[in-house]
């Protein structure tokens, strides 16, 4: 089963911004989500992801709730980290387009892959929504045997989009893991998803179909800060150009 998940965006090389569930307690949590929702729409973002980043579980499915009611003129996902059947849960009850998991192949031992494969199957027949996932993705152990271009080939049958990172939040993903990951797959979409700068975005942007940022549209340029409008439309300002 394969889905066309560019096709969930109006322009090509979509820029996805992430909100990470940042707050004191629930309604601010909230609240956050809320204004960062509106800084991303304003400032020509072509997609935004819902992360338990920071948050938990019921502050994710009470700004998916809003989400969803907004009608919001671009396409939302959810990443339920470390409990992956909630995300398609999540995405299956609140409508989400995509759903993002940090690794889809190579994370568990062998006997457990094909486990792993039944499941993604299951799920994938089970909801309408795309399923981006990691290869070798960051904080994520590498338990594969087999070689990063034969677990490439395992991930294009178990998702839609294929995540590329560093090994951390906020770390340069390198231009060579970027071209060896698009070399083997081919036209199948490969997603930076970590480590975008406004030095890095098109050099790495003319390789990869989309990208995922957030650490770097904070204030501070780190996970903990805040969302920045500016930070937001100095990388959409870029992206726009490149399109032509």
């Amino acid at each position: 089963m394969s889905r066309d998940f560019l096709s969930l965006f109006q322009n090509e090389k979509p820029i996805i911004g992430m909100i990470h569930l940042k707050g004191d307690d629930d309604e601010d949590v909230f609240e956050r989500a809320k204004r960062e929702i509106e800084i991303y729409v304003s400032n020509g973002i072509d997609g935004i992801i819902l992360e338990t980043y920071f948050g938990n579980y019921y502050q994710l499915e009470r700004i998916l709730s809003y989400v969803e009611e907004s009608n919001l003129p671009i396409p939302y996902g959810v990443n339920c980290l470390n409990v992956d059947h909630l995300g398609f849960h999540l995405a299956n009850k609140y409508h989400a387009q995509f759903v993002q998991i940090d690794s889809v192949v190579g994370h568990v031992r062998e006997r457990d892959e094909a486990s792993l494969h039944e499941f993604f199957k299951l799920e994938r027949e089970n909801s309408e929504a795309c399923l981006i996932g990691g290869v070798r993705f960051k904080y994520q152990p590498v338990l594969s045997i087999h070689t990063v271009e034969e677990d490439l080939k395992t991930a294009m049958t178990r998702c839609d989009g294929i995540c590329v990172t560093g090994d951390a939040t906020g770390e340069n993903t390198s231009i060579e893991k970027i071209k060896q990951f698009k070399e083997v797959v081919k036209d199948f979409p490969v997603i930076v998803a970590a480590g975008i700068t406004k030095d890095t975005l098109e050099e790495q942007m003319t390789i990869a179909d989309a990208a995922i940022i957030g650490s770097y549209f904070k204030d501070t340029r780190v996970d903990t800060g805040d969302v920045c409008a500016e930070h937001v439309k100095e990388i959409t300002d870029i992206i726009k150009r490149m399109r032509g």
